[in-house]
């Protein structure tokens, strides 16, 4: 994530904001540019004086709340953004609970697509690619009839509602055990395992993917199962990034994934900030850094690692000055960054190749149980 700018009086503004709050024009995130749009009225759509052309209009979701992002002006054309036409299914907002927590969901799942987006993924809907097509169905436990579980299968990610409220996390953060519980860490985490369906599973790089984290055809659910009946092994900090890699090669994955996307967006806010790092009392200069690059677009893992050391260290010490848990309370070792590594391989492979709808050729997606988390 990055600092952004009204481009019209060159005010700081940043990924949520809807005005300007020193000209007060309105404002539209513009995916294709990645830019925040400074808008003005014509008729039943907007113009952007500073992208000559372009008519516009908000993502349906806007008159909501729970979007600011800009649709391409095409009367009959799809209503929604590119981020908000994978919903599936979305809860019964008349509530006004409800709409509350979709809120809350939708501005991680925006987050979550920036950084998709900035990596040139391949985002196919569920209308563009039923067997491969990404969606969203974020259930309300209260009217289920069985519990809602957090989780991924054949490109849907199904997300329970009440992941939004605080007090319920951190309640299920503590049952779990978890060191870190967040909508946007889910949302990282599952959206891991579609695109292991698409860009693993069956491809060129599975074999390799086994060699790093384990056989995949190991049943699922029994992993799982043995998992939470025991707990990880001893020692596992020194092969796997969290105790819930462990459970399964698929998780292993999921977990990497997750990080991978922690690491660089959190990275290119740094940047964004010009962050740099020389603490007086480092006389050995293991903290010292200055970040003034974009980690989406840097190939080498341990470069990015060398920044987000003294980067991280910075994030947790700051928290703690405040009263809060550590922001990344996760030790990196060099069989976890190998791990990495291949993520961003597989990442940044996917994102030089020319997809086209439907998805690529491959296996069916998987069907794994959803994990009760």
């Amino acid at each position: 994530m990055k600092l952004f700018r009204c481009d019209h009086c060159s005010n700081i503004v940043y990924f949520e904001n809807t005005v300007c709050e020193s000209c007060g024009h309105t404002l539209g995130y513009w995916h294709e540019t990645n830019m925040m749009v400074s808008l003005e009225v014509d008729g039943d759509h907007f113009t952007a004086p500073r992208l000559p052309g372009k008519r516009f209009v908000y993502c349906a979701n806007a008159r909501h709340g729970a979007c600011n992002w800009l649709v391409d002006y095409q009367p009959g054309g799809d209503p929604y953004c590119r981020a908000c036409r994978h919903n599936a299914l979305v809860p019964d907002i008349a509530d006004p609970a409800n709409l509350v927590r979709w809120q809350v969901i939708e501005r991680a799942k925006k987050r979550l697509f920036y950084s998709l987006l900035r990596f040139l993924l391949p985002l196919a809907t569920r209308s563009e690619d039923g067997v491969h097509g990404l969606g969203f169905q974020f259930l309300n436990e209260a009217i289920t009839p069985s519990p809602v579980l957090t989780g991924h299968a054949s490109g849907i990610i199904t997300l329970a509602l009440s992941e939004a409220d605080d007090a319920a996390r951190e309640y299920r953060r503590t049952q779990f055990n978890e060191p870190y519980r967040t909508l946007l860490g889910h949302f990282r985490h599952e959206i891991g395992h579609h695109f292991w369906d698409l860009l693993v599973a069956g491809q060129p790089a599975h074999a390799e993917f086994r060699a790093l984290f384990g056989d995949d055809s190991a049943d699922y659910a029994v992993a799982l199962q043995a998992y939470y009946d025991r707990g990880a092994p001893p020692g596992w900090q020194a092969t796997h990034i969290s105790a819930y890699a462990t459970s399964h090669p698929w998780e292993d994955w999921a977990e990497t994934w997750a990080h991978y996307l922690h690491i660089v967006d959190t990275t290119e806010m740094a940047a964004a900030f010009g962050v740099r790092l020389d603490p007086r009392v480092d006389v050995a200069g293991e903290l010292k850094t200055r970040i003034d690059f974009d980690p989406y677009r840097l190939a080498a893992i341990g470069e990015l690692i060398e920044h987000w050391i003294p980067l991280s260290s910075l994030i947790n010490n700051l928290n703690r000055a405040v009263g809060q848990h550590d922001a990344y309370p996760f030790v990196l070792t060099p069989a976890a960054i190998g791990k990495l590594e291949f993520v961003q391989r597989i990442v940044r492979q996917a994102g030089q190749t020319q997809w086209t709808v439907p998805g690529p050729a491959g296996p069916e997606p998987i069907n794994r149980p959803w994990q009760p988390r």
